[in-house]
């Protein structure tokens, strides 16, 4: 099967299935924005990969603009019609889309309805959840709700037309029926960490070496994204807590934009805080700057939990660290922690103080925060094998592609596809493109 693979933030994980899937004989297009940025996965071929895979970087004629409506909506009008081109010109049997933005998909859904292009929504975030929040923080109620409800609108129809959807957690099923969208092409696959990339590493290693001083300071490491769903100050506050609860601590933060910005400005004011800030590094430096730590941390806020459940926990308990989150306790990821023996408190000045002495326990009993990493590796090695995650995917996938699906034999081009028999055809007027 030729599957072009998706995914906008170019992840660990979602580069880890296409390796796979292309290893098992499929012709696989990893495609991913050049201009997002975030931690990212291996998005380039190497030595050892298949001649089936290869990696497709998408740039729109826009810059992105996360935190400007009118930017991020012409951003992604403009990041939509070089997703629909590449589509086009490539001609994949199935189409799988991980964290595009959704007024993309919104163009997505409608070209591939024109197209009969079978997809999956891999859906890793109830968009219209946070884009309503940032709607109510914006305007005034009545509009609020008009916009609310706009954007709800959009995200059920791309759920209710997508070839099938693979959803991360129950959570999303349950929203869809509360939307009115039926869910008998919605299949959950929680997400994973890549076990064989990201494994446990000494405490003192090449990466520390370059970036941290050496020492008997206790290292609390976070990496990844702080969007509007970070309280970013809740990191210099549980530092701030730790030293003052006498416990020697360094924060360390491998991240960009508008949270990193939030805690310089936070350490104008205390200049002399152990804190190294970094931006985000590189796949081959995660294992080494995860392993650098005595503690990984994770952060989300109350009403962020309705539409998210933070990956970076996965990556954490591969790691072999100890595990602390800050976050809603129902969140999923929250269960994740606990199940590995992390801690879990609420975002607050109560959760800190309570994270504190987790934190002390642990510099006290050296042991037993091997054993709490020892618990979480062993979980993300029961749990996070490639093996068993792709065979769900491909059955996914085949069933996308429908019974009339004959690998090997598809025209090029959208709509030109092994059809089943009762499929109709592209629309009149279609123009297919030249490859």
């Amino acid at each position: 099967m030729h599957i072009q693979m998706h995914d906008f933030s170019g992840h660990l994980f979602p580069a880890e299935l296409s390796r796979y899937l292309a290893a098992r004989g499929h012709n696989v297009d990893h495609v991913y924005s050049a201009q997002y940025a975030s931690g990212k996965g291996t998005l380039e071929r190497t030595a050892e990969d298949p001649q089936q895979l290869r990696f497709s970087p998408l740039t729109a004629g826009r810059p992105f603009q996360k935190y400007s409506a009118v930017g991020r909506i012409r951003f992604e009008r403009s990041y939509a019609s070089a997703w629909l081109a590449h589509t086009e010109r490539t001609a994949p049997d199935c189409v799988v889309a991980c964290n595009v933005p959704l007024f993309a998909l919104a163009a997505f859904r409608r070209a591939a309805a024109r197209w009969n292009q079978p997809w999956v929504l891999w859906h890793q975030d109830l968009f219209s959840n946070a884009i309503s929040d940032e709607i109510n923080r914006r305007l005034p109620g009545p509009a609020a709700g008009a916009g609310s409800a706009l954007v709800r609108r959009t995200e059920a129809n791309v759920v209710r037309s997508a070839t099938q959807v693979v959803a991360i957690g129950e959570e999303f099923r349950r929203a869809y029926r509360q939307w009115g969208v039926r869910t008998s092409h919605v299949t959950v696959i929680p997400n994973w960490a890549p076990i064989g990339e990201i494994v446990p590493r000494p405490r003192e290693n090449a990466w520390a070496d370059q970036h941290l001083p050496r020492g008997s300071e206790f290292r609390l490491l976070y990496a990844g994204t702080l969007g509007r769903k970070h309280n970013p100050l809740l990191l210099t506050g549980l530092l701030r807590s730790a030293l003052g609860a006498g416990l020697p601590a360094r924060l360390i933060v491998a991240s960009e934009g508008e949270g990193i910005d939030m805690l310089r400005q936070d350490l104008e004011r205390s200049p002399d805080l152990p804190v190294t800030l970094l931006p985000f590094q590189s796949a081959a430096d995660l294992p080494d700057m995860l392993g650098s730590a005595d503690a990984l941390l994770t952060i989300l806020e109350p009403e962020a939990s309705r539409f998210s459940i933070p990956s970076k926990v996965l990556s954490s308990l591969a790691a072999g660290r100890p595990v602390l989150g800050l976050m809603p306790a129902d969140n999923p990821a929250a269960a994740d922690i606990r199940a590995a023996d992390g801690f879990v408190g609420p975002p607050t000045d109560f959760g800190i103080a309570a994270a504190v002495g987790w934190l002390r326990m642990l510099a006290r009993e050296p042991e037993a925060a091997a054993a709490v990493g020892r618990k979480g590796r062993q979980l993300a090695e029961r749990r996070f094998g490639i093996g068993p995650i792709a065979d769900r995917f491909e059955t996914v996938l085949n069933r996308a592609a429908g019974p009339g699906f004959i690998p090997g034999t598809a025209e090029a081009g959208p709509g030109a596809r092994n059809r089943p028999a009762h499929a109709a055809p592209p629309p009149r007027g279609f123009q297919r493109k030249a490859s």
